[in-house]
């Protein structure tokens, strides 16, 4: 008896070995993107919400199912908080490099993309930011820098020329946030707005944190302009709005996508029916699958779209029609299949020109009636 369990111990091994081998092989590849964001902070709003596109996109793939390479795949949404900070962004980001992300999706503020972009290129990891417009970010010569939002240098050429031709301003003064988006937005204003021949009367900077601009204010009331250009965010342009009406200042306010947002209404009250503003991208009223998606965001999460939730969850999708195209996960690989991409998605077709732009930039203007968000114009760039 004793002989015979010896002669089948290894026999039992050997079934108990292969059917580990059987369970490893049908076993999914977990797979994980990056994303990150403001969290925490005057952006948080914009960052969760950024945070929510990617990570619908994620559900739905997974839902569906996913094979690369023969092995079924899931993905993994690897969330960060950068705080809009630069420091921090590049502390996240070598988290995520730590993390072993196929690709990041973000960040959201140009100021954080931009000193964390070399992290991910000396990585070799494709960063695809959903909104960071300052054209220095893909200016860098780094091979993995994408974004799937127009520029600053077509953001403020745009503006500016709404503002002489449709607003028929002749005189402007600009204030900016001093980030690398802020400053960088209202430099591009600044240069057609004087190349159309609108009067700069002065050019200020305050910081993204300031909630008090009646000082400068006060001053740009004195100089009496047609209109003020401000470089930054909601948080501090909706405060910056509401000063302006408060002091009595007639001029228009205008500025860009950090500005143009759902919750500007809240944050400035009845200033922001005085505000013109710009998006780097599609209206999404006038996206193709704009409306569907609008409305499964609100079913998913309970709220409407705060601001760039369709660009997160598009660069998802482009992230794994890489990894289809490359059949595979290997970073490497992922990051040499994203030039050739030409995705249709909720946003339009994304295609890429050699630095990683958008090869058709859209912008569109809005302003707002009763608090509401209004479509005025798209431009094609």
């Amino acid at each position: 008896m004793t002989f015979k369990l010896h002669k089948l111990l290894p026999v039992s091994a050997a079934v108990v070995a292969l059917a580990a081998m059987s369970a490893n092989a049908s076993a999914d590849q977990v797979v994980k993107i990056g994303h990150v964001g403001p969290l925490t902070g005057g952006s948080a709003h914009l960052g969760k919400d950024n945070e929510n596109g990617a990570r619908l996109a994620i559900e739905e793939i997974n839902a569906k199912g996913l094979t690369i390479g023969g092995q079924k795949v899931t993905l993994q949404l690897d969330g960060q908080d950068d705080g809009a900070d630069p420091r921090q962004a590049t502390q996240v980001a070598q988290k995520l490099v730590d993390d072993k992300v196929v690709a990041v999706i973000g960040h959201l503020n140009s100021g954080a993309s931009i000193p964390a972009s070399k992290i991910y290129s000396d990585a070799g990891i494709v960063q695809i930011s959903p909104s960071s417009t300052n054209p220095a970010y893909t200016q860098q010569g780094f091979k993995t820098t994408y974004r799937v939002v127009a520029t600053d240098a077509q953001q403020g050429p745009a503006l500016a020329n709404y503002a002489a031709k449709t607003l028929n301003v002749k005189s402007v003064a600009i204030v900016d946030d001093s980030t690398a988006y802020g400053q960088g937005l209202a430099n591009e204003f600044e240069k057609t707005a004087k190349s159309l021949g609108l009067k700069v009367l002065s050019h200020d900077a305050t910081n993204d944190k300031a909630v008090d601009f009646r000082a400068i204010l006060t001053k740009i009331k004195g100089e009496n302009p047609d209109a003020i250009m401000y470089g930054g965010m909601d948080a501090t342009g909706g405060p910056f709005a509401k000063q302006s009406k408060q002091l009595g200042l007639r001029a228009k306010v205008l500025s860009g996508d950090g500005v143009c947002t759902e919750s500007l209404a809240q944050l400035a009250g009845a200033a922001a029916d005085n505000v013109v503003c710009s998006q780097a991208g599609m209206a999404l009223e006038r996206m193709d699958g704009g409306a569907a998606f609008a409305a499964k965001y609100e079913k998913h999460f309970g709220h409407a779209i705060e601001f760039d939730a369709p660009f997160t969850y598009d660069a998802v999708y482009i992230v794994v029609d890489a990894m289809k195209r490359a059949n595979s996960t290997d970073p490497a690989k992922i990051l040499a299949a994203i030039p050739g991409t030409d995705y249709k998605g909720v946003i339009g077709e994304t295609t890429f020109d050699s630095k990683g732009d958008l090869k058709h930039g859209v912008i569109s203007l809005y302003n707002y009636k009763a608090g509401k968000k209004t479509l005025l114009d798209v431009v094609k760039m």
